[in-house]
């Protein structure tokens, strides 16, 4: 994946072309990890889908006024984050976070884009997930992967619900403890 460090300023209508390629990138590089953020935010994925394609919708409007020497990242969860407190105030049935929670999910994902910039996250949990025994690496594919719940998974890889709980606990930590020593490298 292509990085982008500065975004070149808008100065004429022809010089869009050029910012809406350096946009793509970025919206490329941070948009599995919005919507994971978006996620935590919401609790559904429909919700969170939409307020991540509303706030590069606002990103794109507001181009022009990004400091680049700020993360990218982090000024798109800012307004996904205020994009999120609008739908609340439309809708009373969403419970909102408090400063806190928001502050720990705004850790999260900015740990999470350090673990991108050192190679892509998903590309390292591949590669953990290689490392699994393959009995842990079926019930992970069968859960996350092809998504079905634990009785579906547990059919598929015919065992009983209760082996492949546990065959997933082990797997989670197994992959957690890969990618936490992966880290410190």
């Amino acid at each position: 994946m292509q990085a982008v460090k500065t975004l070149p300023i808008m100065n004429t209508e022809t010089d869009r072309g050029l910012d809406r390629e350096s946009f793509a990138i970025l919206v490329k590089e941070h948009h599995r990890g919005l919507l994971t953020y978006a996620r935590a935010l919401t609790k559904e994925d429909h919700s969170s889908r939409d307020l991540v394609q509303d706030a590069f919708v606002v990103a794109w409007k507001n181009l022009q006024t990004f400091d680049v020497t700020r993360d990218f990242g982090s000024w798109v969860r800012g307004i996904v984050r205020n994009k999120w407190r609008e739908s609340l105030r439309r809708n009373s049935r969403q419970v909102a976070l408090d400063d806190d929670v928001l502050e720990h999910l705004e850790a999260d994902a900015r740990q999470w884009e350090g673990l991108r910039d050192q190679g892509g996250v998903f590309a390292r949990l591949e590669l953990c997930l290689q490392k699994l025994p393959e009995n842990l690496a079926e019930a992970v594919k069968a859960f996350y992967y092809d998504g079905y719940s634990s009785d579906e998974a547990a059919d598929v890889l015919s065992v009983q619900s209760a082996t492949l709980r546990k065959r997933l606990e082990r797997a989670r930590g197994g992959l957690r403890d890969c990618l936490a020593t992966n880290t410190n490298r």
